[in-house]
């Protein structure tokens, strides 16, 4: 969540960076300050009587050495209405720091100065594009009717076993999904990210570490019964990891990665575009996270996009990266980069990748600090980026990969899956 010390020092830069996310912030910024000085005038005058009640009992104590008993008992009954005093300001104090974080973390990121103006995905900017678009033959067919005519999802059997969205692979596909989880993680590893495994359900505090809650409530399974959360990305456990942790300096850069299942209720979702891969409520991804330097957080995120360029370019697949506009961004990122693969057979492009820098902004809710060489306690800033999410990325393949004679499985992955083509 955004600071309270910048906000209230930068109220108006705070309202014009937060109307680049369409937000019309200016109010709730107005309220957020006015809770602010409530906290902090109330915590003047707990700490004013706080002081008195320590110099009463200093003075009480003084009495009753001297043997003066009567006036000590006097400034007892004026320290029992200082305790009761004090009872009643830190009850308040407590209610409006409550009713500060609430609103706080209702406040989305502040985007990055080179976020782009814009309120839909069409005005995002495309910055980078590479791979030629293969030219297929006659009668190529989209990724859900390859799989029907090879055996590969069998999307109506995971229909029966859960519902819409949760398909089932079989044979070849089901190799071929391990063999990526496993090339992927082996890039990341090679580039220096210690692998984790972490819990498929995450609590409450991790849901708001990491600004999944409030925001994006709706959109997480919820299990109830034990108030626990399906996790929509390993992003959050991943992360969680170093909430409340003081790191040293020279701990820092922090890379992690790692595999997990994903789980995402996509509410509102319809149409021809979520046919097939194209969305689903269950998927496998894998994830890279980065705790940083704030000095160094923006270096490393190049990094964490050229990571996932080499990627793509290994499994010869046509991408395109897009610097996403204010409109079209996370409620926690301050720059997003999109991954996009184009779909021959559907002749479209398909996100495969959000890499993104969120600054201070989870670090803050996560209480997620480094030491600096002056021995100074500093937010550290967090990244992370998919590398890469499967569904999107086995549709490119099986599509722009088909031939009349079965689906050629890209070379990179030939050691993974043993074998070359799907017939």
């Amino acid at each position: 969540m955004l600071q309270i010390a910048y906000i209230r020092e930068n109220k108006d830069e705070v309202v014009k960076r937060l109307a680049k996310k369409n937000l019309d912030a200016k109010i709730a910024i107005e309220e957020v300050i006015a809770l602010d000085e409530k906290r902090r005038a109330t915590q003047a005058e707990l700490d004013t009587i706080k002081s008195e009640s320590n110099k009463l009992s200093k003075d009480i104590g003084d009495l009753m050495k001297s043997g003066e008993k009567a006036k000590a008992e006097i400034l007892k009954e004026k320290s029992v209405q200082l305790r009761e005093k004090d009872k009643e300001l830190t009850e308040v104090l407590n209610a409006f720091a409550s009713k500060l974080q609430e609103e706080l973390y209702k406040l989305p990121n502040l985007p990055a100065d080179i976020v782009p103006e814009g309120k839909t995905p069409e005005e995002n900017l495309n910055v980078f594009q590479e791979g030629e678009i293969p030219k297929l033959h006659e009668g190529a067919l989209p990724h859900w009717e390859l799989a029907k005519k090879y055996d590969l999802i069998d999307f109506e059997l995971g229909v029966k076993i859960t519902g819409a969205g949760f398909p089932v692979y079989k044979g070849k596909c089901a190799k071929l999904q391990r063999a990526l989880i496993t090339y992927f993680l082996d890039k990341n590893t090679d580039a220096g990210y210690l692998e984790y495994q972490v819990p498929h359900m995450v609590n409450e505090a991790s849901g708001f570490g990491t600004g999944q809650l409030p925001d994006k409530e709706g959109q997480m399974y919820h299990v109830g019964v034990d108030d626990l959360y399906l996790i929509p990305t390993a992003e959050v456990p991943v992360t969680n990891i170093f909430r409340d942790v003081l790191l040293n300096e020279n701990d820092l850069p922090v890379l992690c990665t790692g595999y997990t299942p994903c789980f995402r209720r996509e509410a509102g979702s319809y149409g021809a575009h979520v046919r097939g891969l194209n969305r689903l409520h269950q998927f496998d991804k894998v994830e890279i996270v980065r705790i940083e330097h704030p000095d160094n957080s923006y270096q490393a995120l190049d990094g964490m996009v050229e990571h996932v360029k080499g990627i793509l370019q290994e499994l010869k697949l046509p991408y395109r990266i897009l610097r996403l506009c204010g409109g079209d961004m996370s409620f926690a990122s301050a720059l997003t980069y999109d991954f996009e693969v184009y779909s021959t057979a559907q002749e479209r492009w398909l996100e495969i990748s959000s890499v993104s820098n969120f600054e201070t902004f989870q670090a803050n809710r996560l209480k997620l600090r480094f030491k600096d060489k002056e021995g100074k306690n500093q937010l550290a800033h967090t990244l992370n980026g998919s590398s890469l999410a499967l569904p999107r990325v086995l549709a490119g393949i099986l599509e722009n990969y088909q031939t009349p004679e079965g689906i050629v499985v890209p070379e990179v992955l030939r050691k993974y899956t043993g074998f070359d083509i799907i017939n």
